[in-house]
């Protein structure tokens, strides 16, 4: 009865007393917990073991024997179903080589970080491996009896795939005994059969060389299942991964899966990872595409010296005062969603020179030259300053103005860059010994191969006063200025010491095009390794590696909020892809050019972009739907080298090869075409077909001249022309190299030259 009284009764006292008396061991508590154990087992049936295990272990934790409890609980777990521990040459355990139950979720762990860590290109196919590996060991553990080691198993693996396989997750979750093993009709396909994985040949390699590097975290284990439960398959093809260029080839054929995916899985079931085209290229992820926040304190810097602008300077009848029209611009309350956090890009704090930005952005966009909507088929009537480059050679490359319209800047076959300041004024420099010097241009040296783009950052004209008095007065105007070329690097020049500052090297041979970010301090590059990186401009190495093209990347441009990056690829793949920088994920893919795409640009509303070729085609898109809105055309073959949206992204602009300069409706539908056909001269009097159709087009400028005779087509070749071309100016013999709007709604352009005789040798 003692042993059965509360612990405060006197039996209890004297039985507690004789324990006591009785020399104890350091392991009392598991000494006692075996003799509870060994005696229930001899009256109770095995099935009780289980519970008998929790009892102790319960126990321990009561009395803090914590590291005891941790021991008892790790040699539990390889006990059978009798509570002795297994035998491995039970021949019910068949041919499969026994590992310790906590090896294959090491196992497991490692070879998914591999996986994740890889190459972006390579994950998607060596990610097939996965749902096998993750099948077969869970199997192994609950057919060997490890029963808490595949709980731990399934509840640490499965997030990976309850996307995709949350019905198998749940039929493998019921498997929970060594009988479930042999008698489920699931199992029992799985372990009958082979799992068929096709993987890349060149990818077959890598995945075995890993696996016997390390065969010690992973590779016994993964070996061992590959050898007994799968079959691996080399097959010649490109590497498969959700948005690669094998899936947009057989999206294009309306093939959902090749022949050689078919056999992937177990007969039966439904395990192909290599899925339907309609999945892979979904296109349906979440787009923020509003305006980037501005941020808090310098939101408030520039609201505070605006209502000082506005005391000095009171805007005109009819027109809103600099903080009205700062806030239309800058909205404070934005739709839910609709915009990016200034905290999914960090950015560097703001400075005294992007408050005076600022203003002078909220001057220029009230004071430009609006352009409405179409009304009556009347289009605007924009005006176009051309600059003409004579006496190149034919060596320039690459142009680029500075967002002042103070400076120009060339890129060169001979691997040099040339600046020069557009009103013909001295270039400043802030070396003592240049000070003094009295020259427009500037040459900068230090490329070894043909500089393929040119950018200047980020410029504005400046304020008529200083905002801060008693302290030198922010300059607003460009400060550097980068490069790219066939050598393989970037590199940062500073306008103030006319030097380069930095070499970004990465890309693996020829970098063929650069944008800065609408933000600064960002760039992204594409190249011809057919990667697109993004940098920062305080970092040697890339911020983002952004793989998934299939051929080079011909260009490359930013979405105004500064949170995603478009680049396009040439030769066979000529998709153009919508990258997110927070992540580095692909979130949208365009197709539809059948020719090398020259030419990309984003709406400053953010949401169409403009895609050109050198067939003579503008494609605009509807970035959300990842859809095409309408082709322009227009201009003849030879390539569109550039495009510019207007201020309120109703009017585009283009410059080409075909010495033109050409104005659309990006509003009006392109529905219908006429035909031009050019004749002999230089072009000109293809003007009049389209002077003709004036009315129709809603051109208020000059006529649409030279459609294309310029480079060399043949006499009475027609040029399609569509209805949503506003106006076009023709050059005689001068390649337009780049088109930009100001801010002002300004068109600025710039080309080179060509003599007729330099024409004939092109």
């Amino acid at each position: 009865m003692s042993n059965t009284a509360p612990p405060n009764s006197a039996g209890a006292s004297a039985s507690g007393a004789n324990f006591a008396s009785q020399p104890q061991p350091s392991n009392t508590p598991v000494t006692t917990a075996a003799a509870a154990t060994t005696s229930s087992s001899s009256s109770t049936p095995a099935t009780n073991n289980q519970n008998l295990n929790q009892i102790v272990t319960d126990y321990l934790l009561k009395k803090g024997y914590k590291r005891t409890e941790e021991i008892f609980r790790q040699e539990v777990r390889d006990l059978d179903e009798n509570g002795r521990p297994r035998n491995h040459n039970d021949p019910s355990v068949d041919s499969e080589r026994i590992f310790p139950a906590g090896k294959y979720l090491t196992s497991f762990i490692n070879f998914e970080r591999w996986v994740d860590n890889g190459i972006d290109l390579y994950k998607f196919e060596l990610g097939k491996v996965l749902w096998p590996l993750f099948v077969y060991s869970y199997l192994r553990l609950v057919k060997q009896g490890s029963h808490a080691h595949a709980q731990e198993f399934m509840e640490k693996s499965r997030s990976r795939f309850e996307s995709r396989r949350s019905d198998d997750l749940k039929v493998l979750s019921t498997i929970t005994l060594a009988p479930h093993v042999r008698e489920n009709s699931i199992a029992k396909l799985y372990l009958e059969n082979k799992y068929v994985i096709p993987i890349n040949k060149s990818l077959t390699g890598q995945l075995f060389h890993f696996l016997e590097r390390e065969l010690d975290s992973c590779g016994a284990v993964a070996i061992d299942i590959l050898q007994e439960h799968c079959r691996v398959d080399s097959v010649d093809r490109g590497p498969i991964e959700p948005f690669s260029f094998e899936a947009i080839y057989r999206r294009a054929r309306k093939q959902e899966l090749e022949d050689v995916d078919i056999q992937e899985g177990i007969p039966g079931i439904n395990n192909r990872t290599g899925v339907a085209n309609r999945d892979i290229l979904d296109n349906s992820a979440a787009l923020k595409l509003g305006p980037l926040p501005l941020d808090a304190d310098l939101r408030g810097d520039v609201v505070a010296e605006l209502e000082e602008e506005d005391k000095l300077h009171p805007p005109r009848d009819g027109m809103p005062t600099y903080v009205d029209e700062f806030n239309s611009m800058h909205p404070i309350k934005k739709e839910s969603g609709d915009s990016p956090q200034r905290t999914d890009i960090p950015y560097p704090p703001s400075r005294a020179r992007d408050v005076v930005i600022e203003m002078q952005k909220v001057r220029e966009n009230r004071d430009r030259f609006k352009i409405e909507g179409r009304t009556g088929g009347v289009g605007p009537a924009v005006s176009v300053c051309m600059f003409t480059f004579h006496n190149h050679l034919g060596s320039i490359s690459c142009m680029d103005f500075s967002k002042d319209q103070q400076l120009v800047a060339v890129g060169t076959t001979e691997s040099y860059i040339r600046v020069w300041n557009l009103e013909g004024k001295p270039l400043k420099s802030c070396l003592e010994p240049e000070k003094d010097m009295k020259v427009n241009n500037r040459k900068l040296i230090g490329h070894s191969a043909p500089v393929y783009t040119v950018a200047f950052s980020d410029a504005i004209t400046n304020l008529d006063r200083n905002i801060y008095e008693g302290h030198s007065k922010p300059e607003t105007d460009a400060k550097l200025l980068l490069s790219c070329s066939a050598d393989g690097t970037v590199r940062l020049w500073s306008l103030d010491i006319w030097s380069c500052l930095c070499i970004y090297k990465g890309h693996d041979g020829p970098v063929c095009s650069l944008s800065w970010s609408p933000h600064g301090h960002y760039f992204v590059t594409g190249g011809w390794d057919r990667t697109v990186r993004v940098w920062s401009q305080d970092h040697a190495s890339s911020q983002r590696l952004l793989v998934g093209h299939d051929t080079a990347i011909s260009t490359v441009t930013w979405h105004p909020n500064g949170a995603y990056v478009f680049s396009a690829s040439d030769e066979t793949d000529k998709s153009i892809r919508m990258w997110s920088v927070a992540n580095g994920h692909c979130v949208r893919v365009f197709t539809g050019h059948t020719d090398y795409i020259s030419a990309l640009e984003c709406a400053p509303n953010g949401k169409i972009l403009a895609s050109a070729d050198i067939g003579g085609n503008i494609f605009l898109w509807d970035i959300e739907k990842a859809t095409r809105i309408k082709r322009c055309r227009g201009h003849g073959r030879g390539g569109i080298w550039s495009l510019s949206f207007s201020v309120e992204s109703n009017v585009l602009v283009s410059g080409g090869q075909d010495n033109t300069v050409r104005v659309w409706d990006v509003e009006m539908p392109a529905e219908g075409s006429r035909l031009v056909a050019p004749q002999d001269g230089d072009g000109n009097s293809a003007a009049a077909g389209a002077q003709g159709d004036n009315k129709q087009s809603g051109s208020t400028s000059q006529p649409a001249g030279n459609t294309g005779s310029g480079t060399g087509k043949k006499k009475g070749k027609e040029v399609m022309i569509t209805p949503d071309q506003i106006s076009a100016f023709a050059t005689k013999k001068t390649p337009v190299l780049k088109v930009q709007f100001t801010r002002m709604n300004l068109v600025v352009a710039g080309g080179c030259y060509y003599p007729e005789s330099q024409e004939r040798e092109r």
